[in-house]
């Protein structure tokens, strides 16, 4: 006879808080974290927020979730966080991911090009869709003088990226990091958005690889276009 409690069978387990993720199938930054989460074996509880709706503009969501208004946004039990690139690496310290690197030289490359990409790189691309695409969506008149602003932007990061990939199939070393995720990010809208990508035959090789070796990459690729593509039809627009 057992003393102190009674015999119930065994202790019950501890529940495990699914991991959320708040966003919106069209965005290419949920994009990074979907695909970062599929290749580490990370299980996220998709939270579907409609971005044309205007759904993470409630006052609910920036107070709750993200001040700013924006996706994706990621919550683990107590832990709230947004920016795609911070939330990749949350998310890659919980499985010691080789995706931030394997040595030390490596991890700072890799958060080199994390860091410079959002400097140099995707804020240029994202301009440039609020123009071509977000404006015409709202049937708003475009600022020609910030997409040519914005394109020159690109170009100039452009040129570095087709110069260091001359000869790599990779960002950083050998093996797929958060630098190639980080930086192929603007390819999700390339299309719509006419980046001037193709004039830069090393950025383009780089990527093609990215989805043929990647089945994460490939297979988020078709969400962003599904999801895209059925909104801009819904709404009669033809880019």
């Amino acid at each position: 006879m057992a003393f102190g409690r009674p015999l119930t069978g065994p202790e019950p387990k501890a529940k495990v808080m699914a991991i959320k993720i708040y966003g919106d199938a069209g965005s290419g930054s949920l994009r990074r974290v979907n695909t970062a989460a599929k290749i580490m074996g990370i299980e996220l509880e998709r939270v579907n927020v409609d971005l044309f709706k205007g759904e993470s503009q409630t006052d609910e969501f920036k107070s709750r979730l993200n001040p700013h208004g924006l996706t994706p946004v990621l919550e683990d039990g107590d832990t709230i966080l947004w920016e795609s690139s911070a939330i990749n690496l949350y998310l890659a310290n919980k499985v010691n991911s080789p995706l931030i690197g394997i040595t030390q030289e490596e991890r700072f490359q890799v958060l080199q090009w994390m860091f410079w990409s959002g400097e140099q790189w995707r804020t240029f691309a994202t301009t440039i869709f609020d123009e071509r695409v977000g404006k015409t969506v709202m049937g708003a008149p475009k600022d020609e003088s910030l997409i040519e602003s914005a394109e020159s932007k690109i170009r100039a990061a452009a040129k570095v990226l087709d110069q260091h990939l001359a000869g790599r199939k990779f960002m950083v070393g050998n093996a797929l990091t958060f630098a190639d995720i980080d930086i192929a990010a603007p390819f999700s809208q390339a299309d719509r958005a006419k980046f001037p990508f193709k004039e830069y035959s090393n950025l383009i090789a780089w990527h093609d690889n990215l989805l043929q070796s990647f089945p994460a990459w490939a297979e988020t690729k078709a969400e962003v276009d599904n999801r895209m593509e059925s909104f801009l039809a819904s709404v009669g627009v033809k880019l």
